[in-house]
């Protein structure tokens, strides 16, 4: 099963050995299948997702520009029903060649430089990941229901919220202690 799951990552590989230097671009369309190599608990469905990779060849690295663009299918927290909710992302990735591959660097991935293909499914994976809401809202929601969300939402969970400090507060509250 691994191997099989292994071949289907690789639809994702931007293959950049025999190009030239320049620009190249790549068009990847993601459906459920895709989200389906990642062993997530993901809250969508019905993704319908395209991938558009701009791959500017250096000599001596790679800048990748990945945009996603497209929508998933969510449930709204107060009225249950599915809403197309859209998703836009757009990453730059720069890939420089290394002994190993190694990707701690903030936007900067290092790739072993017997390496001829790239992976994106990981970044096109947290790329859509990040667009997702936490709190998932349909456009139907009024304000009505909103407030009545709010009256109705247990105590506990709003004290609770406040001992958890935010860490612009905190920032704040330091300021204003040093002066």
């Amino acid at each position: 099963m691994h191997t099989h799951f292994m071949d289907k990552l690789r639809n994702y590989d931007v293959s950049f050995s025999g190009l030239k230097t320049g620009k190249h671009e790549f068009k990847f369309e993601i459906d459920k299948e895709f989200f389906q190599l990642f062993d997530t608990e993901q809250d969508f469905t019905n993704p319908k997702i395209t991938v558009d990779v701009l791959l500017d060849k250096h000599s001596t690295f790679l800048e990748f520009e990945i945009k996603v663009s497209g929508t998933v299918e969510l449930v709204c927290d107060i009225t249950n029903e599915n809403f197309d909710h859209p998703i836009e992302n757009q990453i730059k990735v720069l890939v420089k060649f290394g002994e190993e591959y190694d990707d701690s660097e903030e936007d900067v991935i290092t790739i072993p430089t017997s390496d001829h293909a790239f992976n994106i499914a990981q970044l096109i994976y947290e790329n859509v990941a990040l667009s997702i809401p936490m709190k998932k809202l349909s456009p139907n929601v009024s304000e009505e229901d909103l407030a009545i969300l709010d009256q109705f939402s247990p105590k506990e969970i709003e004290e609770e919220e406040e001992h958890e400090s935010d860490p612009r507060w905190d920032a704040l509250k330091n300021l204003k202690n040093k002066n």
